[in-house]
């Protein structure tokens, strides 16, 4: 059960520098999303296994029509996460 928003999510594992200026780090926790401000922290739930992480959006994205987030590859490991799939965002 989602009590947030329940969106397509996907991930990413290469880049250089995030939109906010960060260096682009794949193992760790934070996402693109394409209107949050940089700094949100926002809690992605697996709902297939109840697994949670807690992210920062300091990327702009995604590109892919449909895809809601797009989560570091860390955080989707985090959570169980090896394809495009629906989790909640809370």
């Amino acid at each position: 059960m989602c009590s947030g928003q329940h969106v397509v999510a996907t991930f990413y594992v290469s880049g250089r520098r995030t939109a906010s200026g960060e260096r682009f780090d794949a193992s760790g926790y934070a996402a693109a999303h394409r209107t949050l401000p940089f700094g949100s922290r926002v809690t992605v739930t697996n709902p297939q296994n109840g697994r949670s992480v807690t992210v920062v959006i300091n990327d702009r994205g995604p590109f892919t029509r449909g895809v809601t987030l797009d989560l570091a590859r860390g955080a989707a490991r985090a959570i169980g996460m090896y394809r495009t799939q629906w989790v909640c965002m809370l």
